[in-house]
């Protein structure tokens, strides 16, 4: 198994259409970007690493519409306000210059309750990235120190393992979901 680590590399938000998130999510993205960046090449190649994996992050707000004949389509769209409840959807989009796996790593908003990743192998972290796993299997303590199981509240970061194999196809997309408490 390849080593995974730490190391800069070229951040970029795309801009698909015109319209503006909210502030706090646009400052979420960003950061979002910026954290996945920061983790996305392998160990010893310190400023290399942006040779080597590019991201570029997207967020999307879900909203239902009707689509005739009593249908109901699902609509990705930019938001300029945010109401809690609202879904939103994280695109990390990467590309690889090598065939060798890296790690994506991505903190969750605050603003943010995790819901999900479209990836089965993906994992959180409720402690501030220290410890991983599938969110079933993690638990949090409590003020009166007592253990419970974790919820998409407590996730704090998201990752995913890109193995050698899939960084060859040269790019890819990770995507995850989350609730505006």
């Amino acid at each position: 198994m390849a080593a995974t680590g730490t190391a800069t590399g070229t951040i970029g938000r795309r801009t698909r259409s015109a319209g503006l998130l909210a502030a706090g999510l646009a400052a979420a993205a960003a950061a979002t970007a910026t954290a996945a960046a920061a983790k996305a090449a392998p160990v010893g190649a310190p400023d290399a690493a942006s040779a080597r994996v590019r991201l570029a992050s997207d967020v999307f707000v879900e909203r239902f519409a009707p689509a005739g004949e009593g249908r109901v389509a699902r609509v990705l769209e930019r938001a300029a306000v945010l109401r809690p409840g609202d879904r939103v959807v994280f695109v990390v989009n990467w590309q690889a210059s090598r065939a060798q796996q890296f790690t994506l790593t991505n903190p969750m908003p605050q603003a943010i309750a995790f819901e999900g990743s479209a990836r089965e192998d993906a994992q959180v972290s409720v402690d501030g990235g220290r410890t991983w796993g599938a969110l079933d299997q993690l638990s949090v303590r409590t003020r009166d120190g007592r253990l419970r199981p974790a919820t998409g509240e407590d996730v704090t970061h998201v990752r995913w393992r890109v193995p050698g194999a899939m960084a060859a196809l040269g790019a890819g997309q990770m995507t995850y979901r989350g609730i505006v408490r």
